[in-house]
């Protein structure tokens, strides 16, 4: 039995390539990518040893044992426990928009599904969908159709996309547009639904889906009367 997590590691821009090739070295093909610019103070920049410089942020589903391995790797190989190298953490998973969208994620690596616990006990939860660059307005219209509120969107680029196309029969376009939406529990899976089934791996968007836990929020306002606006 295993979990699934999302992997995010925070580097130097200038580390962009070497982090590639240790993906790469690792069988971790489906990495999403974007730019950024660290805002910490330099009393949190201290505590973790980071510059206040342009960082690169990545995105990657893993398996337990593919963490437990990346983790090692990340630093024996890459030293990212050396002060201005970069931070690595992961964040449980609680669904996934379909069989194809998984093995699209983790391609080779093995998983069996663990059962749901503590994580059904969230009120809110953050959907996050990778879909086609040019393509937000219609999934957003896909999970507005279903409840959601509004979201927010960074972009980004895929790597191992040639590679991931075997697992999913079609053809997929490198430039990525990530959108995140924070909505009730309640309302995930008719949301998720609804952009899978307008927007999914079957359509031009190409959209992936899948839901993080949020376990604490701070100046969220979602009252029931403002979901369906």
């Amino acid at each position: 039995m295993s979990k699934l997590y999302m992997m995010v590691a925070i580097t130097n821009r200038s580390m962009k390539y070497k982090f590639q090739e240790f993906y790469k070295e690792n069988d971790h093909m489906v990495v999403f990518g974007t730019l950024g610019r660290g805002t910490a103070n330099s009393a949190v920049l201290d505590y973790f040893g980071l510059e206040a410089s342009e960082k690169m942020i990545s995105f990657s589903v893993v398996t337990e044992e593919m963490w437990r391995k990346l983790k090692r790797g990340l630093i024996i190989k890459m030293q990212i426990d050396v002060p201005g190298t970069g931070i690595a953490f992961t964040i449980p998973l609680s669904s996934i928009g379909g069989k194809k969208v998984l093995q699209y994620l983790i391609q080779n690596h093995e998983y069996e599904k663990e059962e749901e616990t503590i994580l059904r006990e969230t009120d809110y939860e953050l959907l996050v969908t990778i879909v086609n660059q040019g393509c937000i307005d219609s999934v957003m219209d896909a999970a507005r159709g279903a409840n959601a509120g509004g979201g927010t969107v960074i972009h980004a680029k895929g790597t191992g996309i040639k590679s991931a196309e075997k697992f999913l029969g079609v053809s997929l376009a490198s430039e990525k547009e990530i959108i995140f939406i924070v909505t009730r529990t309640k309302d995930k899976n008719q949301i998720m639904k609804a952009i899978m089934e307008k927007t999914g791996l079957d359509s031009r968007e190409k959209a992936i889906v899948f839901s993080l836990p949020v376990t604490s929020t701070a100046g969220l306002r979602m009252r029931e009367d403002e979901i369906g606006d």
